[in-house]
């Protein structure tokens, strides 16, 4: 609840600290002493426009603050911890000051803050309601979630969303998956011809690098093979090393065992050496063969060289890489049918997911139509004694298209209202007049009072241009609703006034070159004048007096019936 505002160099306001009581506080005072002013004050401090105007003319900058005592599991400070700041012990101080030049700062918990946040907190602190409100209850938008509110689909809701999500992920990844498969399918016939043609080329790691050296071997063959030519002769010819190194060994074989072993080391060695000439001969033998190669040798090879070449230009990537490119088309080829069987699988999920979802959004469509009925018996008790008895308010829940459905269901809501006979319902802020609105929002608002979590309640001359029982009929319902929250009402209705828990009034002081306005907390005596005035003008009575006296001793007690038994105590919960 909001628990104090403080103004400073505001419009008409020098300096002003109004403390607030929790139930119904009445702001009356005659037409033009600045009840509107303390409205647009609580308004700049929770995110309206600001504009060197608002400052009081002489001053400096104008200064807004609202202290609210909020519970710890209020929405708002879900809020205010989404975005990295502190939330405070208990209360929330929020501050706005405007210089006169126009620019303005905003403050939370002394903390600085964007205007938007402002907005957005004081979305969920204060509910603003008058002739010409176009947002809260008269807002289409916001009707979907005020039914829900108040029937108590909290549960229903998650299953919902859960669903939806469910089945969106779904229907996503089968989608993913037909691109990917149309895709691939596109290019099918490409894949399979050009995986087959290397299949037959049937390129291999590093065989490029193993044809370019054979080629070039190929190319000086002639120099070659006349060099291993000349190697063989000297190694194994008729004059050879391995001749050579026979004629050494047989002089000392012959006379081995007279030289007591001397000789031993010396045939070793010499049979190393004819063993290595001999493996040496096989090479150069093995070689000459290999250089001893059909004469399209190198044809062939030119021929194999170019083909992997003009392959590899073809799919834009290195001859080393032609086998990697073959396995991966086959793999792509394969996916392709592996996709296809998957196509299937995929599409039964997303078909089950859609009925999960169409299942749970069922139910929840059903609780709404039954939460709207409930919802509109409920209002159109209510009208009566706000003098709309033969107006009639229904909640229209209707099945939206499929490309609107949505993690919240299917279903589209709209209150709407008809205030004459036989007359089409219509939008509720089109077919109402600026009196009957505010009646109508004051009826819904009684009703739907559990269901909102906003403490703080304004009514800005809700009981306009009504007088006698009507106007009773708002107080009671006014007061009704203070038992549940917070609720301000700016009023000249004397009936209104009477019921209120606290009374302030503003009044307007003449300086001279100069006006102030003020705002006098009202007791015991100082109400009852107040109360007078506003039943008889500026002359007050003893009728008046005694008039004012009766209104206020007959005031209902919080929580009191409102005159009909069918809700007990006036306040319809429609969570069952």
């Amino acid at each position: 609840m909001l628990v104090g505002l403080t103004i400073r160099d505001l419009v008409l306001i020098d300096q002003l600290s109004l403390p607030l009581d929790n139930g119904l506080c009445a702001l009356t005072g005659e037409t033009g002493a600045g009840k509107s002013i303390l409205l647009d004050a609580l308004g700049l401090a929770l995110g309206s426009r600001a504009d060197s105007g608002l400052v009081r003319r002489g001053a400096e900058r104008a200064a807004v603050t609202a202290e609210f005592a909020i519970p710890a599991d209020h929405p708002v400070r879900t809020l205010i911890r989404e975005q990295g700041l502190e939330d405070g012990d208990g209360g929330l101080i929020v501050r706005r000051v405007v210089g006169a030049d126009g620019r303005s700062r905003a403050l939370l918990n002394d903390q600085p803050v964007s205007v938007s946040l402002l907005r957005q907190l004081g979305g969920l602190l204060v509910e603003v309601h008058g002739q010409f409100d176009t947002q809260g209850l008269l807002d289409p938008r916001n009707h979907r979630d005020i039914l829900d509110a108040a029937g108590d689909h909290g549960e229903m809701l998650a299953t919902v969303a859960a669903a939806w999500r469910a089945w969106r992920t779904a229907v996503d990844t089968l989608r993913a998956l037909e691109e990917e498969i149309a895709k691939a399918r596109a290019e099918e016939d490409y894949l399979r011809h050009a995986a087959t043609e290397l299949e037959e080329l049937d390129p291999q790691p590093g065989e490029e690098a193993s044809l370019a050296e054979r080629r070039a071997i190929l190319m000086n063959r002639e120099k070659l093979i006349d060099a291993l030519s000349a190697a063989l002769d000297a190694v194994a010819g008729d004059r050879g090393a391995d001749r050579s190194i026979a004629q050494a060994a047989r002089p000392l074989e012959r006379l081995q065992d007279q030289a007591g072993g001397r000789f031993d080391p010396i045939l070793e060695a010499l049979d190393r050496a004819a063993a290595e000439l001999a493996e040496t001969t096989a090479a150069l033998q093995g070689l000459m063969g290999d250089m001893d190669l059909e004469p399209g040798g190198l044809e062939t090879i030119d021929e194999r060289l170019f083909a992997l070449r003009a392959a590899a230009r073809k799919h834009s990537v290195a001859v080393d890489d032609l086998p990697a490119l073959r396995d991966a088309m086959v793999e792509r080829l394969d996916l392709i049918e592996d996709r296809s069987s998957r196509l299937g699988e995929l599409a039964r999920q997303a078909d089950a997911a859609r009925h999960d979802y169409l299942a749970a959004a069922g139910h929840l469509s059903d609780a709404r139509r039954r939460t709207a009925t409930s919802l509109d018996r409920a209002v159109a008790t209510e009208l009566p004694p706000l003098k709309l008895d033969r107006a009639r308010f229904m909640t229209a829940v209707d099945a939206m298209a499929e490309h609107e459905w949505g993690p919240s269901g299917q279903d589209r809501v709209a209150f709407q209202v008809s205030t004459n006979p036989g007359a089409p319902p219509g939008p509720i802020g089109r077919i109402a007049s600026g009196g009957e609105l505010a009646r109508f929002l004051l009826a819904l608002k009684v009703v739907l009072a559990r269901s909102g979590s906003v403490p703080t309640l304004v009514f800005d001359e809700v009981d306009s241009g009504i007088s006698g029982a009507v106007a009773a009929a708002v107080g009671d319902r006014l007061a009704r609703l203070g038992a549940q929250a917070q609720v301000l009402v700016v009023t000249h209705s004397p009936q209104v006034a009477a019921r209120a828990a606290s009374h302030w009034r503003v009044r307007k002081e003449d300086h001279g070159d100069h006006a102030l306005t003020k705002v006098d907390r009202l007791v015991d005596g100082d109400r009852l004048e107040e109360v007078a005035r506003m039943l008889s003008g500026a002359s007050i009575t003893d009728q008046a007096r005694a008039a004012a006296a009766s209104l206020m001793a007959t005031q209902p007690a919080a929580g009191g019936d409102l005159g009909n038994g069918d809700f007990g105590d006036g306040v319809l919960n429609l969570g069952r």
